[in-house]
């Protein structure tokens, strides 16, 4: 009697489908929204270290000095905080899993070092309306807007690393980044 139910099951089995992929031959097509891991364009990435702050595991490691960008694969909770918080959209989340290992992996992304920096941020005083879009969008929280008492705009250009976001958020485009501003520590301008 068992050996006919074995034969029975057998010869069910012999002509179904199979009830596993054919994976790695036939990749696996995963959701839309599935959460697989994060991938960054290291050529629009500024180093500005926002993902890194944002990283509720501190699986982000972001060095300015040696423009390195580098991910701890096993720390990372897959939340979306870097790519959401990323000023120039270089983090994306990709459906696709990492390769399972029995070790640690970390990552690391490298961009060459420029000889010269894009150009630091000036500002035309007279166009300003001191709104403050500026400071509330820089990533490195550098700049510093007074519209009450003293009517000052101030850079510390020794944080600042020319990402151009308080540019690009500027209502009244009176900041831009100038290349022949060669200016380095704090500078504030007053509004007359």
């Amino acid at each position: 009697m068992a050996l006919m139910n074995f034969t029975k099951i057998a010869i069910k089995n012999l002509f179904s489908k199979p009830a596993t992929k054919d994976y790695p031959i036939k990749q696996r097509e995963y959701p839309e929204r599935s959460r697989g891991h994060i991938e960054i364009d290291i050529d629009n990435c500024i180093m500005c270290s926002m993902c890194q702050r944002k990283c509720p595991s501190g699986a982000i490691t972001v060095d300015r000095n040696t423009k390195t960008w580098s991910i701890e694969r096993m720390g990372c909770v897959q939340c979306g905080l870097c790519a959401n918080s990323c000023p120039k959209n270089c983090l994306k989340i990709v459906p696709n899993y990492t390769e399972p290992s029995s070790e640690k992996v970390v990552d690391s992304y490298s961009q060459p070092i420029p000889e010269t920096p894009a150009g630091n941020v000036s500002i035309d005083i007279s166009s300003c309306v001191l709104c403050g879009l500026c400071a509330r969008n820089c990533p490195q929280e550098c700049i510093a807007v007074d519209r009450k008492e003293t009517k000052t705009w101030t850079i510390d250009r020794d944080k600042c690393v020319q990402c151009g976001a308080c540019v690009d958020k500027c209502p009244k485009k009176c900041l831009n980044l100038d290349p022949e501003n060669k200016k380095t520590g704090k500078e504030t301008v007053t509004k007359e």
